[in-house]
């Protein structure tokens, strides 16, 4: 799992803007000019990198492990802050940035630095757009919401050094007021008419009443107590007295900030029941349709029409359902070999393994891979996913850890295809790939959704060949994976798009054989609270795919899957378009 961004990046001020803005001096001559123009463009983006990086805690604590060898030492610790209401200010310096980029004599940048202003580019001219959505926006969520996911982050920050260790208490005293902020937002969206559904509200409350059932015993004290003198054992830093001294701060502020956050926001909620009447999806709202086509440009980062995106979808949808008949009537027996067959993972190191020894068939090796697995602590399995990958900080690449839910269900082929999105040739494979290029830091920072998980959801397909079984039957169960994820994403566009209720969902599934009601109401819920999330992975996998049929048309005979592979990771994770171009399609 990529680790979470809190918070939409803040923005540089004016008066940064004004300074940034200072043109070449003159007298160069071409040369100088073209050295200069690239200078200028580092510093602007290394400036908005120093500037943005700082604005709440965690994104600095995810993206450098050694902030103050960047000059990072005065920083306020902060969770960062929610606005109950659109800030113009914000938007106008959006306006600013953009005029800035077209201000770059473009032709006279270096390669790398054309994709960053591309990218940065729409980035802005994109989140400019987004003023007229702003109470539309929804931080809150039973499983993807912040208040959901602030648990996992805050339990998986690492202790680098001392500093780190009192940045996070400090950083839990900040959880109340952060709180409060989100709450305050809820209730100007209850006011505009635009709150979430009772059903919403319910999971969320259910999701915080579980965090703190047991206020004497939360999890995070566990963890922090094993962080803690694992830091101690491998540092010699800490004193018994100091660690003793850590403990009972960190119970303390447990007790007095993070449990009563969590209330106070059960509390509001509860209050807000009733206030919100859309049970469906986006397009219900004012202004829905157009904000879910927002998402799909700033979280998928696709541009193209929802006409055009449903008519992809469909066309996959039918192409995997030939396949898929086509195999069962060649080779029945592959039904029953989906329940019972002899593939086994003697370990997740050895499935590891295997995947990099084979992905280098099809993509670009990857030198010097340092990794480790490690098992999710029992506190927190019930919170996570089968398998992930926690990035590592930009200015140390390490440690690169891909973490294993040992009370997951899932059989050892899932285990091995979820190993090939994780690690080989997946997130971890993809992320080390392009940072080892050395990419200004901006580019850490700004993560696009549909680039990254499309990437991981698209080399599945490749994870699954590689596992050493039946090789109709690995292509069988990817098949089966694809159309599950088509069907959630035409439901997604159903949902939010064309404003489908649950009775319109229930007809669209029950022909793909999902039928029970309890069900039906299920996967129509997720899909409400989630909007474009299933189409991340998914069309953006699809994405990837269709490049590749592009640019092995335009190749021919002279195509070659490694070489396309590595001029994807090199180009990095940005929207599509800006993929497209610099891949000369």
């Amino acid at each position: 799992m990529k680790n979470k961004k809190i918070l939409k990046i803040t923005y540089i001020s004016l008066a940064l803007f004004l300074v940034l803005c200072l043109g070449i001096l003159a007298g160069y001559g071409s040369r100088h000019w073209a050295f200069s123009e690239n200078g200028r463009f580092q510093k602007f983006a290394d400036n908005l990198f120093l500037k943005e990086v700082s604005a709440n805690t965690l994104n600095l604590h995810y993206t450098l492990a050694h902030p103050e060898e960047y000059g990072i030492t005065d920083y306020v610790v902060s969770l960062g802050s929610v606005s109950a209401h659109p800030n113009p200010d914000q938007y106008e310096t959006m306006e600013h940035y953009i005029q800035t980029l077209q201000n770059f004599n473009y032709k006279r940048l270096s390669s790398e630095n054309q994709i960053t202003l591309d990218m940065l580019l729409l980035y802005f001219t994109t989140e400019k757009s987004s003023q007229k959505f702003h109470y539309l926006e929804e931080p809150l969520g039973e499983t993807l919401g912040i208040q959901a996911q602030l648990p996992i982050l805050l339990a998986e920050y690492a202790f680098y050094d001392k500093q780190d260790i009192a940045d996070y208490l400090k950083l839990l005293q900040t959880i109340d007021t952060y709180y409060e902020e989100l709450l305050a937002f809820e209730q100007a969206k209850a006011q505009q008419g635009v709150l979430m559904s009772d059903a919403s509200l319910e999971g969320i409350i259910a999701q915080c009443q579980e965090f703190i059932a047991d206020p004497q015993n939360n999890f995070l004290e566990e963890v922090f107590q094993d962080k803690l003198e694992e830091f101690s054992q491998n540092t010699k830093t800490l004193s018994k007295k100091e660690i003793a001294a850590c403990l009972d701060s960190h119970q303390q502020i447990i007790r007095k900030h993070v449990i009563p956050a969590y209330e106070t926001l059960i509390q509001g909620l509860e209050a807000l029941k009733g206030s919100g009447e859309n049970e469906n999806g986006l397009r219900h709202y004012p202004n829905g349709r157009a904000y879910y086509q927002y998402l799909l440009q700033s979280q998928v980062g696709v541009y193209t029409t929802v006409d055009a995106i449903e008519k992809q979808l469909y066309t996959q949808l039918m192409e995997d359902y030939q396949e898929l008949g086509r195999l069962l009537r060649e080779k029945p027996s592959l039904i029953s070999l989906v329940y019972n067959n002899d593939f086994t993972i003697e370990s997740p190191q050895q499935a590891l393994k295997t995947l990099e020894s084979a992905y280098v068939q099809d993509f670009p090796a990857l030198s010097d891979v340092d990794y480790q697995v490690k098992y999710v602590h029992p506190s927190l399995a019930q919170f996570l996913s089968p398998a992930f990958y926690l990035t590592p900080p930009a200015d140390t690449l390490s440690p690169n850890t891909i973490y294993i839910n040992q009370a997951s269900q899932t059989s050892d082929l899932e285990l091995f295809t979820t190993l090939a999105h994780e690690g080989f040739p997946g997130h971890l494979y993809q992320s080390l790939y392009f940072q080892q290029s050395r990419p200004l830091a901006i580019r850490s920072l700004i993560s696009f959704g549909g680039y990254v998980e499309g990437w991981a959801t698209y080399v599945e397909s490749y994870g699954s060949r590689y596992a050493p079984a039946d090789s109709d039957l690995t292509r069988l169960l990817w098949l089966n994976r694809s159309v599950n994820l088509c069907i959630y994403s035409l439901l997604d566009v159903g949902i939010h798009y064309y404003g489908w209720t649950i009775d319109n969902a229930a007809q669209y599934l029950k022909p793909f054989g999902i039928a029970d009601s309890s069900l039906v109401q299920d996967i129509f819920q997720s899909v409400v609270e989630a909007p474009a999330n299933y189409l991340r992975y998914y069309l953006g996998a699809l994405n990837f795919t269709q490049l590749c049929q592009e640019m092995q048309a335009k190749e021919g005979a002279l195509f070659d899957i490694q070489e396309f592979h590595k001029k994807l990771l090199e180009i990095g994770p940005v929207q599509f378009p800006v993929l497209r171009k610099h891949l000369g399609l």
